[in-house]
């Protein structure tokens, strides 16, 4: 089977055929995601949060992004593998910007990045693409803006900022991105835009038509013990399982029931009696 491309994207989405999306941090996890056939990994910022400990996306740095993408990449044969630009790394200028974005292809392994932003974006995705770096769009609630938008908000609720997100999404269309995220935007919204556009969208937080969907995994696993938006369903509830797991563990290291003998190795009775 041949790794997930941007070809194989449109495919699908002319095809009417749904695109799965996950993000992972880790080469394990990586590995787990790709043998369960989803199409695409988001190496995302998120993972300041998720893997980190912040408080949001904006801490992380190209460093921890690279690292992180590489052992993804490690990890994967199938899904195409997208690096997720963080805060700062795409905004002083668009020679940076196109410098980091290689930075994940060249030194990460990527097949593509994903920035956040729409019209004011527009100069720097060209840039990007120019490169033969192909990059993924990504509107609506951006959380690398959160302080602007005065925190996790929905976007997009009125007239204004509704045609904007259209607009935004239209622009990005006819820079040559891949695909578009749409995060925390109202269903029927999510529904014009993805009608509106030539590429596939993928939603978190939009509804049922946008053309795949993304979510974070430790939430969708039940694995995070921060706060889980509406918009996520738990697939499985893992945390019970692994506390659980640990607590046995620590239970039979201190009463020494294990190791057991099974979990030892022998060494032959001659060679112990000529021991000091």
């Amino acid at each position: 089977m041949a790794r997930m491309s941007t070809a194989s994207l449109k495919e699908k989405r002319l095809k009417n055929e749904k695109i799965s999306m996950l993000t992972a941090y880790d080469y394990s996890t990586a590995s787990l995601v790709d043998e369960a056939g989803i199409d695409m990994i988001l190496v995302g910022d998120s993972l300041g949060m998720v893997f980190l400990g912040y408080e949001n996306t904006l801490s992380v740095t190209m460093e921890d992004m690279i690292h992180h993408t590489k052992a993804v990449v490690r990890g994967t044969k199938n899904a195409m593998v997208v690096g997720d630009m963080p805060f700062m790394s795409y905004h002083v200028s668009v020679k940076e910007a196109v410098r980091n974005a290689g930075r994940f292809i060249q030194e990460g392994g990527a097949q593509a990045v994903k920035l956040e932003g729409g019209q004011e974006r527009i100069a720097t995705v060209k840039a990007i693409l120019d490169a033969q770096i192909p990059v993924m769009g990504h509107i609506g609630l951006t959380p690398q803006s959160v302080n602007q938008f005065g925190g996790f908000k929905v976007q997009g609720k009125d007239l204004e900022t509704a045609n904007k997100l259209i607009r935004d999404a239209k622009a990005l269309d006819e820079a040559g991105v891949f695909s578009i995220v749409l995060e925390c935007v109202p269903t029927q919204l999510a529904k014009r835009i993805t009608e509106a556009v030539s590429v596939p969208t993928i939603g978190i937080g939009a509804g049922q038509y946008c053309d795949g969907q993304v979510l974070v995994i430790n939430d969708m696993l039940g694995m995070f013990k921060g706060h889980i938006p509406k918009f996520v369903k738990k697939f499985a509830n893992l945390e019970p399982i692994i506390i659980a797991a640990l607590r046995d563990y620590k239970k039979e290291v201190e009463e020494g029931t294990f190791p057991g003998e099974e979990h030892g190795f022998t060494i032959k009775d001659d060679v112990l009696e000529k021991l000091y």
